[in-house]
Protein backbone atom coordinates (compact mmCIF):
# COMPACT_ATOMS: atom_id res chain seq x y z
CA UNK A 1 0.00 0.00 0.00
CA UNK A 2 2.84 2.36 0.33
CA UNK A 3 4.24 1.72 -2.83
CA UNK A 4 4.81 4.81 -5.30
CA UNK A 5 1.73 5.23 -7.57
CA UNK A 6 2.98 6.12 -11.27
CA UNK A 7 0.94 7.55 -13.65
CA UNK A 8 1.85 8.92 -17.59
CA UNK A 9 4.08 12.19 -16.00
CA UNK A 10 4.14 12.00 -11.93
CA UNK A 11 5.19 9.63 -9.61
CA UNK A 12 2.93 9.87 -5.95
CA UNK A 13 5.38 8.75 -3.30
CA UNK A 14 3.86 8.06 0.00
CA UNK A 15 5.30 10.59 2.89
CA UNK A 16 6.36 8.02 5.76
CA UNK A 17 6.63 9.33 9.10
CA UNK A 18 10.27 9.33 8.82
CA UNK A 19 9.84 11.56 5.86
CA UNK A 20 7.55 13.80 7.30
CA UNK A 21 9.58 14.36 10.49
CA UNK A 22 12.92 15.36 7.87
CA UNK A 23 11.00 17.84 6.40
CA UNK A 24 9.74 19.04 9.38
CA UNK A 25 13.43 19.34 11.21
CA UNK A 26 14.57 20.59 7.33
CA UNK A 27 16.64 17.22 6.48
CA UNK A 28 16.42 17.49 3.06
CA UNK A 29 19.11 15.68 1.96
CA UNK A 30 17.72 12.28 3.50
CA UNK A 31 14.13 13.16 1.24
CA UNK A 32 14.35 10.78 -2.24
CA UNK A 33 13.33 14.20 -4.10
CA UNK A 34 14.01 18.17 -4.17
CA UNK A 35 11.50 20.40 -2.35
CA UNK A 36 11.30 24.22 -3.26
CA UNK A 37 13.62 26.20 -0.92
CA UNK A 38 9.89 27.92 0.46
CA UNK A 39 8.17 24.68 0.99
CA UNK A 40 7.00 23.60 4.08
CA UNK A 41 5.74 27.17 4.87
CA UNK A 42 3.56 27.56 8.42
CA UNK A 43 0.14 26.09 6.98
CA UNK A 44 1.55 22.85 5.70
CA UNK A 45 3.87 22.80 8.62
CA UNK A 46 0.97 22.38 10.83
CA UNK A 47 -0.48 19.73 7.58
CA UNK A 48 2.58 17.94 7.73
CA UNK A 49 2.45 17.94 11.90
CA UNK A 50 -1.07 16.88 12.24
CA UNK A 51 -0.59 13.96 9.45
CA UNK A 52 2.59 13.06 11.64
CA UNK A 53 0.35 12.25 14.85
CA UNK A 54 -2.46 10.71 13.09
CA UNK A 55 0.02 8.10 11.82
CA UNK A 56 1.43 7.80 15.42
CA UNK A 57 -2.23 7.35 16.52
CA UNK A 58 -2.97 5.18 14.08
CA UNK A 59 -0.46 3.87 11.57
CA UNK A 60 -3.03 1.32 9.66
CA UNK A 61 -4.46 4.91 8.10
CA UNK A 62 -0.79 6.52 7.29
CA UNK A 63 -1.09 5.14 3.86
CA UNK A 64 -3.92 6.84 3.10
CA UNK A 65 -3.11 10.54 4.25
CA UNK A 66 -0.37 12.12 2.19
CA UNK A 67 1.94 11.64 -0.64
CA UNK A 68 4.25 14.15 -2.55
CA UNK A 69 3.72 14.53 -6.29
CA UNK A 70 6.77 14.09 -7.90
CA UNK A 71 8.00 14.61 -11.58
CA UNK A 72 10.19 11.17 -12.33
CA UNK A 73 12.52 12.77 -14.19
CA UNK A 74 13.97 15.64 -11.89
CA UNK A 75 12.56 14.25 -8.96
CA UNK A 76 11.47 17.61 -8.34
CA UNK A 77 8.22 17.69 -5.79
CA UNK A 78 5.44 19.81 -7.44
CA UNK A 79 2.82 19.41 -4.56
CA UNK A 80 1.12 17.35 -2.83
CA UNK A 81 -2.14 14.97 -2.82
CA UNK A 82 -4.19 12.48 0.06
CA UNK A 83 -6.76 11.43 1.40
CA UNK A 84 -8.11 12.63 4.84
CA UNK A 85 -7.75 9.54 6.25
CA UNK A 86 -8.80 5.80 5.35
CA UNK A 87 -12.75 5.11 3.92
CA UNK A 88 -15.17 6.59 6.79
CA UNK A 89 -12.83 9.30 7.27
CA UNK A 90 -14.45 12.17 5.14
CA UNK A 91 -16.87 15.57 5.26
CA UNK A 92 -20.17 13.29 4.92
CA UNK A 93 -18.76 10.77 7.44
CA UNK A 94 -19.80 7.82 4.58
CA UNK A 95 -18.22 4.72 6.00
CA UNK A 96 -17.41 3.25 2.58
CA UNK A 97 -15.98 7.19 0.93
CA UNK A 98 -12.83 9.06 1.67
CA UNK A 99 -12.02 12.29 1.03
CA UNK A 100 -9.58 13.70 -1.73
CA UNK A 101 -6.91 16.58 -1.01
CA UNK A 102 -4.70 17.99 -3.00
CA UNK A 103 -1.76 21.33 -3.93
CA UNK A 104 -0.09 21.73 -6.93
CA UNK A 105 2.74 24.09 -6.00
CA UNK A 106 2.20 27.89 -7.91
CA UNK A 107 4.72 27.62 -10.46
CA UNK A 108 3.38 24.10 -11.70
CA UNK A 109 -0.66 24.93 -12.04
CA UNK A 110 -2.42 24.86 -15.17
CA UNK A 111 -0.43 22.09 -16.62
CA UNK A 112 -2.77 18.96 -15.78
CA UNK A 113 -0.96 17.35 -13.18
CA UNK A 114 -3.94 17.75 -10.23
CA UNK A 115 -5.72 16.02 -12.52
CA UNK A 116 -3.37 13.15 -12.94
CA UNK A 117 -2.90 13.09 -9.53
CA UNK A 118 -6.03 12.93 -8.71
CA UNK A 119 -7.01 10.15 -11.26
CA UNK A 120 -4.00 7.75 -9.88
CA UNK A 121 -4.89 8.38 -6.53
CA UNK A 122 -8.70 7.48 -6.86
CA UNK A 123 -7.39 4.43 -8.74
CA UNK A 124 -5.43 2.92 -6.18
CA UNK A 125 -8.10 3.53 -3.78
CA UNK A 126 -10.31 1.53 -6.04
CA UNK A 127 -7.92 -0.92 -6.38
CA UNK A 128 -8.17 -1.09 -2.17
CA UNK A 129 -11.84 -1.42 -2.40
CA UNK A 130 -13.30 2.17 -2.51
CA UNK A 131 -16.09 2.82 -4.76
CA UNK A 132 -17.07 6.45 -3.25
CA UNK A 133 -14.74 9.54 -3.29
CA UNK A 134 -15.89 13.01 -2.14
CA UNK A 135 -14.09 16.64 -2.68
CA UNK A 136 -14.45 19.52 -0.67
CA UNK A 137 -13.98 22.42 -2.62
CA UNK A 138 -13.99 26.56 -1.51
CA UNK A 139 -16.94 28.06 -3.58
CA UNK A 140 -13.73 31.04 -4.84
CA UNK A 141 -11.36 28.08 -6.17
CA UNK A 142 -12.56 27.97 -9.77
CA UNK A 143 -9.93 25.85 -11.06
CA UNK A 144 -10.89 23.31 -7.97
CA UNK A 145 -13.91 23.37 -9.00
CA UNK A 146 -13.28 22.83 -12.45
CA UNK A 147 -11.51 19.39 -11.78
CA UNK A 148 -13.84 18.22 -9.59
CA UNK A 149 -16.57 18.68 -12.26
CA UNK A 150 -14.55 17.27 -15.11
CA UNK A 151 -13.45 14.25 -13.14
CA UNK A 152 -17.24 13.20 -12.65
CA UNK A 153 -17.78 14.43 -9.31
CA UNK A 154 -21.43 15.71 -8.38
CA UNK A 155 -22.24 18.43 -5.85
CA UNK A 156 -24.38 17.05 -3.14
CA UNK A 157 -24.38 19.49 -0.49
CA UNK A 158 -21.98 22.04 1.42
CA UNK A 159 -20.50 22.70 4.94
CA UNK A 160 -18.55 24.93 6.97
CA UNK A 161 -15.04 24.03 7.56
CA UNK A 162 -13.55 25.87 11.03
CA UNK A 163 -9.82 26.30 8.67
CA UNK A 164 -10.62 26.58 5.24
CA UNK A 165 -14.81 28.30 5.90
CA UNK A 166 -17.75 27.44 3.40
CA UNK A 167 -16.95 24.36 1.36
CA UNK A 168 -18.96 22.81 -1.31
CA UNK A 169 -19.24 18.80 -1.64
CA UNK A 170 -18.90 16.58 -3.97
CA UNK A 171 -19.05 13.17 -4.73
CA UNK A 172 -18.09 10.77 -7.34
CA UNK A 173 -19.29 6.95 -7.60
CA UNK A 174 -16.58 5.09 -8.62
CA UNK A 175 -18.82 2.91 -11.54
CA UNK A 176 -19.60 6.39 -12.98
CA UNK A 177 -15.69 7.32 -12.84
CA UNK A 178 -14.08 7.06 -16.87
Amino acid sequence: MTDPIASERLELVWLSPELIGALLDGRRDELPFAVPDDWPDDHDRRFLAFRLRQTSDDPGRAPWLVRAIVLPGSREMIGHIGFHGPPGINARREAEAVEVGYTIFPPHRRQGYAGEAVRALLAWAREQGVTRFIASVSPQNEPSLRLVRRLGFQEVGCHWDDEDGEELEFELVSDAWT
